[in-house]
């Protein structure tokens, strides 16, 4: 997720998309918008398994499945889940969306393609287990979900799967390429970008400075997505 809890500028979405993102449901916005991207650049069809982790608006979920692919999502959130099902139908878009934890996933199937915007800003205390702050608190090195993602979509995804999972360089990409590649799979930083901080991350500037995670000078986030293939 972007640091802070409100978006700060529309995705890139498709105009024809009606998508509804109430309060305690995280809104499309950078990190999405450059998920999205690197999701145009992957084969769909109606024989594609799609798993969304932590879908939030379901906004990945129905690109995937405007596409054609066989789409499940999944979230914490009752909240997200019910927003994403409502989504769905706004849009005539066939999405399979479960409630559950991270721990569930590896019994709802395998699958060709994992998505996830995990929570990944660093933050002083553990993650929530509840409230609006769950979509974006990653514990004090921000990879306290990352790492769950990863572990867990190893197991979900079949042989030859993809992960593309999108999170903040603060969080440390090199620590998620050697996580990936200890799990078997082949992983690489596919894309990229800078965005201005938001509130989150303004906020608790002097905790990230004094941790080491941030520069004092800079202005701007680095966001990057990584593709990860099971061998």
């Amino acid at each position: 997720m972007t640091t802070q809890p409100e978006a700060r500028g529309a995705a890139q979405l498709p105009r024809r998309r009606r998508l509804l993102a109430p309060r305690g449901v995280y809104k499309p916005d950078d990190d999405t918008a450059l998920l999205l991207r690197a999701l145009d650049h992957e084969p769909l069809d109606p024989r594609t398994s799609v798993l969304d982790l932590g879908t939030g608006s379901g906004a990945l979920a129905l690109a995937a499945a405007r596409c054609g692919a066989q789409v499940t999502a999944v979230d914490i959130s009752w909240r997200a889940v019910w927003t994403t099902r409502l989504n769905a139908l706004l849009n005539g878009a066939a999405v399979t969306v479960r409630h559950g934890d991270l721990a569930a996933v590896p019994d709802i199937g395998t699958f060709d393609l994992a998505l996830s915007n995990p929570p990944y800003v660093p933050s002083p205390d553990s993650p929530p287990s509840r409230g609006a702050a769950v979509a974006w608190e990653g514990g004090p090195s921000g990879r306290s979900v990352v790492d769950r993602v990863c572990a867990t979509t190893a197991r979900a995804l079949r042989p030859g799967g993809t992960l593309l999972l999108v999170h903040s360089a603060l969080c440390g990409e090199d620590e998620t390429l050697k996580h990936l590649a200890g799990l078997g799979m082949k992983a690489a930083v596919i894309d990229r970008t800078l965005v201005p901080f938001g509130p989150v991350t303004r906020a608790r500037r002097s905790w990230l400075c004094a941790q080491g995670l941030l520069d004092g000078e800079a202005t701007r986030e680095e966001l990057v997505v990584i593709r990860a293939e099971l061998l």
